[in-house]
C-alpha cells in the first residue's frame, strides 16, 4: 500500500487518481479535527450549504467551524458541529417542511449518518496538497469513473459501496464512521449550490486510512478498463459484420491494433 505519510505521497496519490479517472475535479480531502494545522486559516466567506466548501476547497486550504455552516442547519447536524440557537430552530423548520413534503418523514431521520463524534474544526483542502492526512476524500465523478471506484471497493472492502441519497453531505459521516467508501447520489440543495455536480455526475467519497490501497487498485482498474473497453469495442464490429470471433481471435485482434498503434 502506497504509505501516505511519507512526503510527496498525497500529491502522488492525487495524480494518480486524477489521470487514472481522467477527473475533471481535483480530489478534496477533508479532515475532521480539534487543533488546526499550521498555515491553515479560516475559509472566511459566507456559503449557502456545507457541500459548497468540497467546490472551494479544490483550489485552496481552510478550515472552517460550526459559524462558517450557520446558514446550514443540515450540515451541522450531519457533521456533529455544536449548534447555534438559530442553527437548531432552522433544523426544526426544515425537518418539518420535509416531513410535510413527504422527503424526510420521522422515521427516516435515524438512518441519515451523522458523526459519532464532534470536532471543532473541519479542512478542507485539495489532496494533492493536504496540510495532515486526510479522513475522507471527496471525488466528482460521473458514470464511467464510478464504475471504476466500485469495481475498487469491491477489492478492497470486499463488498460494494452504498449508493446514498438525500442530504450529501451526509456521505462523510457514513464513510468516517464505517471507514468504507460510499456513493452519494447528491440532493435537489446539493445540485443547486455545487457548480461542479452536473446532473449527470455523482460524489465518491473514499475513507482516508485505506486510500493508498484505493489508489493501486484505481490505478491498475483505469488500465484494464480501457484495455477491456477496446476489446469488447473489436468484438462488437466483428460481431456486426458477420463473423464469429473466439475470445483468442478477439484477443489477437486487441494484440495487432496494439502493435499497430506502438
Amino acid at each position: 500500500m502506497m504509505p501516505l505519510a511519507e512526503p510527496g505521497c498525497l500529491s502522488s496519490a492525487a495524480k494518480i487518481l486524477t489521470d487514472s479517472l481522467r477527473l475533471r475535479r481535483p480530489p478534496v480531502a477533508i479532515s475532521l479535527t480539534n487543533h488546526v494545522p499550521s498555515g491553515v486559516r479560516a475559509h472566511g466567506g459566507l456559503v449557502p450549504a456545507g457541500c459548497r466548501f468540497w467546490e472551494d476547497a479544490a483550489d485552496r486550504a481552510f478550515y472552517t467551524t460550526a459559524s462558517e455552516h450557520s446558514l446550514c442547519a443540515v450540515g451541522i447536524y450531519t457533521h456533529n458541529l455544536q449548534p447555534s440557537p438559530r442553527q437548531q430552530v432552522d433544523l426544526m423548520d426544515a425537518l418539518r417542511v420535509f416531513g410535510e413534503l413527504g422527503y424526510v418523514r420521522p422515521e427516516d431521520l435515524p438512518l441519515i449518518p451523522t458523526l459519532r463524534s464532534r470536532h471543532e474544526y473541519v479542512v478542507y483542502s485539495p489532496l494533492a496538497t493536504a496540510p495532515t492526512a486526510p479522513d475522507a476524500v471527496v471525488l466528482f465523478v460521473d458514470a464511467a469513473q464510478t464504475l471504476i471506484l466500485s469495481e475498487a471497493t469491491q477489492q478492497v472492502e470486499l463488498q460494494t459501496a452504498p449508493a446514498m441519497g438525500r442530504p450529501a453531505c451526509a456521505v462523510i459521516p457514513q464513510v468516517l464512521n464505517t471507514g468504507r467508501a460510499a456513493l452519494s447520489l447528491g440532493c435537489c440543495g446539493a445540485r443547486a449550490y455545487l457548480g461542479v455536480l452536473p446532473a449527470g455526475d455523482s460524489i465518491f467519497a473514499l475513507p482516508g486510512q485505506t486510500l493508498g490501497l484505493y489508489v493501486e487498485r484505481v490505478e491498475a482498474l483505469a488500465k484494464a478498463n480501457r484495455l477491456l473497453s477496446t476489446f469488447h469495442e473489436l468484438r462488437r464490429q466483428a460481431v456486426e459484420s458477420g463473423q464469429t470471433p473466439t475470445v483468442q481471435e478477439s484477443l489477437a485482434a486487441l494484440m495487432a491494433q496494439g502493435s499497430g498503434s506502438s
